[in-house]
């Protein structure tokens, strides 16, 4: 496979198979054009108040706070044809509601499915069924929710998300925790194992600019309260 002029012409031969035409399709999509991805969970959901896991809750008082100062700052960053992009989840469409940029739901960027688990505390979980508990604490990343997903599924399901994000120029992602946590992996180049443990706070918008070997990222804290549920999913 021959790239030339930075995508300018693209000359493949004699590829076959799956993953050699993933690699193709990949190395197709990616542009050197200057740009910035902004993730940012959604505001704090009534669920996050009171400690629940999964579920489709609305904002919470502080959350609609939060989304009314993100569409503040996006505004105020003239940012060129920014996309936005979020879940089907109602807390990140309400988040991203009023900004004014062209926007899509995702389907992909749903939080990671907690099965059974869905609408519970992670007390209740650990109360109800300690041996699932103390299975998901040994090897979170492979760990699947009964009936729902593991880590390791939604690597897999954000797949043609990552591939379009290196097609787009500047996009904001407005999505969950779990969800984000894998597009940062993938992005800032993290092993597997360290996708559970990346802290993405509530209230704050995370700033990836392409650098010359990989990722520069910013960390813009909202000085909005919310809770702190960095353990959970």
């Amino acid at each position: 496979m021959q790239i030339f002029n930075a995508g300018q012409k693209v000359f493949v031969h004699q590829h076959e198979g799956h993953i050699q035409s993933r690699i193709a399709y990949y190395l197709m999509n990616i542009h050197i054009n200057p740009r910035s991805i902004y993730f940012t969970r959604h505001g704090e959901s009534l669920f996050n108040a009171l400690g629940k896991i999964g579920g489709d809750s609305e904002l919470s008082e502080r959350g609609w706070e939060y989304a009314k100062m993100l569409s503040k700052y996006i505004k105020e960053q003239k940012i060129p044809r920014l996309r936005v992009w979020t879940s089907l989840l109602i807390r990140t469409i309400q988040t991203a509601s009023e900004i004014n940029a062209p926007q899509e739901r995702w389907k992909a960027l749903n939080e990671i499915d907690a099965g059974v688990y869905e609408e519970m505390t992670y007390e209740e979980i650990k109360e109800k069924y300690p041996e699932e508990f103390a299975a998901r604490e040994e090897n979170k990343f492979k760990y699947r929710y009964p009936r729902g997903e593991s880590y390791e599924d939604l690597v897999s399901r954000l797949e043609p998300v990552i591939m379009e994000l290196e097609r787009q120029e500047n996009v904001l992602v407005v999505a969950h925790q779990a969800v984000l946590r894998c597009l940062l992996a993938y992005f800032l180049d993290k092993k597997s194992s360290e996708i559970p443990y990346i802290k993405v706070p509530l209230h704050t918008i995370l700033k990836l600019t392409r650098a010359a070997y990989g990722c520069e990222i910013q960390e813009i804290r909202v000085p909005v309260d919310a809770v702190d549920d960095h353990q959970l999913l």
